[in-house]
């Protein structure tokens, strides 16, 4: 199995460093940059298997505008992004979420910490079998094994977490699942998230969703529940 490329964005030299060194030493391969803009030039040229991304960079591009450039790109979509947030900054951690990024660490963090939450992310974004084949009805057509989602024809663009939690509740369709439950299998235990967390990715899903998103219901106090509501394309 070849190794894992881990992309590390942070404008200071010393934890940059420090970062690739950790990553290195766990058998990953790292790249570095030290700006927004380098990381885009090195993401696109060269796909990595995560990026680790510091919020404060230099140059006009923070690391949330990097994030959501990622994100919106098909070529790097599907890539998860960690988020490296200050200690208490929630904003910087719930925009990030916002955004697309899968998962964040707050500064200061241990090294065996960050190499937990790099392992886990890999972990649950990466190959799975699938546990339904796909979806179609109306014009929402869901590839699980192709990884895509068309609406009414058109690319859903929907990231790595998106994509399994609509796969999570498409294989338990008419289903309640509990927003504990989708943190355990989207997130695995390891993810130190909240119901807000799962509450941010689902309002994320359902706007990519259009006029499908209503098929996605709260169950108040509970979860979320995959019910076809229409036999018919629905109308906006």
């Amino acid at each position: 199995m070849s190794q894992k490329s881990i992309l590390v964005v942070e404008d200071h030299p010393e934890t940059r460093d420090l970062l690739a060194y950790h990553l290195k030493a766990a058998g990953y391969t790292a790249r570095t940059a030290s700006s927004g803009q380098a990381a885009l030039d090195i993401a696109l040229r060269s796909r990595p298997d995560l990026v680790l991304l510091d919020v404060m960079l230099p140059g006009g591009m923070d690391g949330l505008e990097v994030c959501r450039r990622l994100k919106q790109d098909a070529r790097t979509r599907a890539v998860p992004v960690l988020m490296l947030t200050a200690l208490g900054d929630e904003v910087d951690r719930i925009v990030g979420l916002e955004l697309g990024a899968e998962d964040y660490v707050s500064k200061p963090f241990s090294p065996r910490e960050l190499l937990l939450r790099v392992k886990a992310l890999l972990r649950r974004t990466g190959p799975q079998e699938a546990q339904a084949e796909g979806f179609q009805e109306s014009g929402l057509v869901i590839d699980f094994e192709a990884h895509t989602v068309l609406v009414d024809g058109q690319d859903a663009g929907l990231t790595a977490t998106e994509h399994k939690i609509l796969k999570e509740l498409v294989a338990s369709k008419g289903r309640v699942l509990p927003r504990e439950r989708l943190l355990d299998t989207v997130w695995d235990t390891d993810f130190d998230g909240t119901s807000r967390t799962v509450d941010t990715h689902m309002r994320r899903l359902r706007g990519k969703l259009g006029a499908y998103a209503e098929w996605i219901e709260t169950v108040r106090g509970v979860g979320y529940r995959f019910k076809p509501l229409h036999t018919e394309k629905p109308q906006n």
